[in-house]
C-alpha cells in the first residue's frame, strides 16, 4: 500500500476554511430530511456517505468532525441531503458498520466513508465484496485498492496540548482519558505525557482508558475520580465519552469558581462545551482542543474522488506540516503558554523534536 503526506491541496481548503448521525433499509436516510446545498460548483451525479461510529454526528468530536466536512462538501458542490447527494448512516453499535456500509453501496453512494478504526474490519469485508465501489477509512489502514485510507499524527497536536496542560497546572496532577485503549489512542497519550514532561519534569500524568466512546456517565465518574485526587486538567480522546468530563468539570466549577479546573478538548474545537456560568460571572473550563481536521480530510477524499483521483490503494496522512493537526486558540492559555507552544510546534516541523507515538 503506497503513503502519501497530503499538503497542497489541504492547504488550499484551508485558506477558505478556519482553523479553528441508523439507517434499516436500502432507501431509509439517517434522520429523512434533506438541506439544499449552497454551492455554484455541481457536482454532477456524484454522491457520497458516511458510517459513523457509535457516538453519533452529534458527539460534539470525532464523527461530528467529519459530518461537518461531509456537509461543507455538499455545500460547496450544490448537493442536497439524501441518496442523491450526500447522507451518514449512524451505527448503534459495532453490528449495524456492515449493514450501514452495505445500505450505503445498495444506494450508489459513489464514495463511502467510516469513522473511525473500529470500522476496519467491516470495511476491509465489504470492500473486498463490492469491489466496483470507493471506500475511505478514517484513522486506520485497511487493505484493498478501492479503499483510501486517512491517517493522522495526533501524538503531534497531543505533544502540544501537553505543552500547555504542563506549563499551566496548578498541582502537577493531569489527567488523560482515553475511550477504547488502542494504537490508535495511545498515539494521543503517548504525544501528551511527553509534551507534559518537557516542560514540567516535576508533573505526573494519570492515564486511563473508559473502553467505550460513547459513555458520557463513565466519562464523568473518571473525570470526578481524578479532580477529586487534586488533578486539574485532563484531556480527553475519548468522542462522546469526553462529554462526561465536560460535565464534571462544570459542576465543580460552579461549586468553587476560584478553584482551577480544565479540560483539554480534541478533534473539533471544543470550547463551546466548556463554557459555564458560576456566580453570575461567565467562566469556560476548556483549556484548549487539540485540533484534529477530520472535516477537511472528508472533503478533500470527496473532491479528488469527484474529480477522478480517488487514491484507492494509498494511505494519506495528515500532521502539522499538512495543516491537518493544530491547537485551538483559548483565551485560557497564558502568552507565555502561547509562545512556548509555537516553538515546540517548529521544533517538531524542523525534526529537532521526534514525538513519540507509543507509551514507553
Amino acid at each position: 500500500m503506497k503513503k502519501r503526506k497530503f499538503g497542497l491541496g489541504l492547504s488550499m481548503l484551508l485558506a477558505a476554511g478556519t482553523i479553528l448521525g441508523a439507517c434499516g433499509s436500502d432507501t431509509e436516510t439517517s434522520n429523512g430530511g434533506e438541506e439544499n446545498g449552497g454551492g455554484e460548483e455541481a457536482a454532477g451525479d456524484f454522491t457520497v456517505s458516511m458510517v459513523t461510529d457509535v457516538g453519533g454526528v452529534d458527539d460534539k468530536s470525532f464523527n461530528q468532525s467529519a459530518w461537518e466536512g461531509l456537509q461543507a462538501f455538499g455545500a460547496e458542490h450544490g448537493l442536497e441531503q439524501g441518496t442523491d447527494g450526500y447522507n451518514y448512516f449512524q451505527s448503534q453499535g459495532d453490528a449495524d458498520y456492515t449493514t450501514n456500509l452495505n445500505t450505503a453501496v445498495r444506494n450508489d453512494f459513489d464514495l463511502i466513508f467510516g469513522i473511525g478504526f473500529l470500522l476496519q474490519p467491516a470495511i476491509e469485508q465489504v470492500a473486498q465484496q463490492r469491489a466496483d465501489s470507493h471506500f475511505a477509512l478514517v484513522d486506520s489502514v485497511a487493505e484493498g485498492d478501492n479503499v483510501a485510507s486517512i491517517t493522522f499524527k495526533e501524538h503531534e497536536g497531543s505533544f502540544l496540548v501537553g505543552v500547555a496542560a504542563g506549563l499551566q497546572t496548578e498541582t502537577n496532577k493531569i489527567g488523560f482519558i482515553g475511550g477504547v485503549e488502542s494504537d490508535l489512542i495511545n498515539k494521543f497519550a503517548a504525544g501528551f505525557k511527553a509534551g507534559v514532561e518537557a516542560v514540567n519534569p516535576d508533573a505526573t500524568v494519570d492515564i486511563q482508558f473508559a473502553g467505550d466512546f460513547n459513555n458520557a456517565s463513565r466519562g464523568q465518574q473518571m473525570a470526578a475520580a481524578m479532580y477529586g485526587s487534586g488533578v486539574d486538567i485532563v484531556y480527553h480522546a475519548a468522542g462522546g465519552t469526553g462529554n462526561g468530563v465536560f460535565t464534571e468539570a462544570k459542576n465543580l466549577k460552579q461549586q468553587d469558581p476560584e478553584r482551577q479546573i480544565f479540560v483539554i478538548g480534541v478533534d473539533r474545537d471544543q470550547s463551546e462545551e466548556g463554557a459555564l456560568e458560576a456566580g453570575g460571572q461567565p467562566y469556560n473550563v476548556t483549556l484548549t482542543s487539540m485540533i484534529k481536521r477530520v472535516d477537511i480530510a472528508v472533503q478533500d477524499i470527496s473532491t479528488r474522488a469527484m474529480e477522478g483521483d480517488f487514491p484507492g490503494g494509498e494511505i494519506i496522512e495528515y500532521g502539522i506540516e499538512e495543516n491537518g493537526i493544530a491547537v485551538a486558540q483559548s483565551e485560557n492559555l497564558t502568552e507565555d503558554t502561547l509562545a512556548q507552544i509555537e516553538t515546540y510546534k517548529q521544533q517538531i516541523l524542523d525534526g529537532e523534536i521526534e514525538v513519540p507515538s507509543t507509551l514507553q
